[in-house]
């Protein structure tokens, strides 16, 4: 089987490619691995370094990204920059809706060389609808299986509301991308409200839709309590030592703090005992609504007092945000207690969740939310909103709730949950197992790479595959 992913390393869907693919070769499956890749070894947006210990050929956009900080254009580079479905000033992979039919046909043929250099696998497990969706077309009839993660659904659906001007060749995309859905053998969402989605935007039935959710490294992501020391000494080190928080300039590392911040804002001001940790992960997106959490947060401090708990916020990937800039939202309202981390690797996320104690991710529409999972495996209870992938394993069972569920949008809600959720540590710990007990009977990736297995037996098994 060839996977493939138009774009270099980066978020929640390289993560799911990376583990989906590590669980079917421990399975006996042959995958090769078709992505993008920037840097060099060792990189975090390098594949190779990325998907290390898999056969990976790609395609090296190195020169694309450098092409752009000189001020050139890095679609125009000899391999051209590929695109993305968000539209970000600044960042140097342009929206797939602005990109020209030329410009198109140079993604194209970069892809239809490295395809033909694999050679024709038995089955294509294609991530995203993109234009690697085309070039696969072009090497016979192979069987395809497409996999969304919600984002392209994201992108047609702006482009179904109210195309924005700048976007000249949306129509163009939105065809593309709605017939390589139509001509998939099989089409794979994360979650119910993803296919829903999927049946309203691309015209295809639910009856060729399967639902198979993200999985979770067990291994990786575990409960694994730190005595409150060791735990300090690592947020010492992330936000002191290490210092990868960023402001509005970009720079990592514009956003530091002393060990006296972390010191003062961690322990209780009146007992010196060690305060819970409210985290939030990811990408400083619209859908992550994080100026309202932190505007939430501040709201909840009201309620609290002078001993709460302080909120890190780990991730953004640097220059990229799309509205407010969090640290500016932090700076204007004058809030205490909100701390940036940066953009980590994976495995220094596994070791934030064991010295934290509550996840808060407030997105909207999420179509899966991969974090939520991986913070449940590490024992700890969620906070997200009632919408999107989360409602479906957070608090699915409301006898035994796993976390806490909250109206979108509601910054009211979210500072009573935060309230609720910091001041019980009892409650805590049960949501927090209650949560580990679902990811473990559901999320496994041994689990999830055999429900694919099954679909890819399907597709094969029709005939003329």
């Amino acid at each position: 089987m060839v996977m493939t992913s138009a774009f270099a390393p980066r978020g929640g869907s390289a993560q799911v490619m990376r583990d989906l693919a590590g669980a079917l070769v421990n399975d006996g499956l042959d995958v090769t691995l078709c992505c993008g890749s920037i840097g060099l070894p060792g990189s975090k947006s390098h594949a190779e370094t990325f998907f290390s210990g898999l056969d990976v050929r790609a395609i090296d956009f190195s020169e694309a990204a450098a092409w752009f900080s000189q001020g050139r254009d890095p679609m125009a580079a000899p391999v051209p920059m590929h695109p993305s479905f968000e539209d970000r000033p600044g960042a140097p992979d342009r929206v797939f809706a602005s990109i020209s039919p030329a410009e198109y046909d140079r993604q194209l043929a970069v892809w239809r060389t490295l395809l033909a250099d694999v050679g024709r696998p038995d089955l294509y497990h294609v991530h995203h609808l993109t234009h690697v969706n085309d070039a696969i077309r072009t090497t016979g009839d192979t069987p395809v299986v497409v996999h969304l993660h919600g984002t392209e659904l994201v992108m047609l659906s702006v482009i179904a509301d109210q195309t924005p001007p700048a976007w000249h060749h949306a129509s163009q995309w939105q065809q593309r991308l709605l017939a390589a859905a139509r001509r998939a053998d099989r089409v794979v969402v994360v979650s119910p409200s993803v296919r829903d989605r999927a049946v309203d935007l691309l015209g295809i039935g639910p009856e060729s839709i399967d639902v198979v959710p993200n999985g979770v490294d067990l291994t990786v992501f575990s409960v694994d309590p730190l005595p409150a020391g060791e735990r300090l000494d690592h947020w010492r080190r992330w936000l002191v030592d290490d210092p990868k928080g960023w402001d509005e300039s970009g720079v990592v590392g514009s956003v530091r703090y002393s060990a006296r911040d972390v010191d003062r804002c961690f322990h209780d001001p009146a007992t010196a005992d060690p305060l819970p940790v409210l985290l939030f992960v990811g990408r400083f997106t619209n859908m992550k609504r994080v100026p309202l959490l932190i505007r939430a947060y501040a709201k909840a401090r009201t309620m609290i007092g002078r001993s709460t708990p302080p909120l890190v916020i780990w991730g953004g990937h640097p220059g990229e945000w799309e509205d407010e800039h969090p640290h500016s939202v932090v700076a204007s309202i004058g809030v205490d207690g909100v701390f940036f981390a940066g953009w980590r690797g994976h495995d220094e996320l596994a070791r934030a969740l064991n010295c934290a104690d509550v996840l808060v991710a407030p997105s909207v529409d999420e179509p899966f939310g991969l974090v939520y999972i991986e913070a449940m495996a590490s024992g700890l209870p969620v906070i997200a909103t009632d919408s999107g992938g989360p409602p479906t394993y957070v608090n699915s069972d409301p006898s035994r709730p796993n976390g806490w569920l909250v109206p979108p949008d509601s910054e009211h809600d979210l500072a009573l949950a935060i309230v609720a959720a910091l001041g019980d540590g009892a409650e805590r710990q049960r949501r927090g197992g209650r949560g580990r007990g679902t990811v473990e009977r559901e999320f496994g990736w041994t689990q999830i790479a055999r429900r694919f297995e099954a679909i890819y037996d399907e597709v094969l098994d029709r005939p003329g595959c």
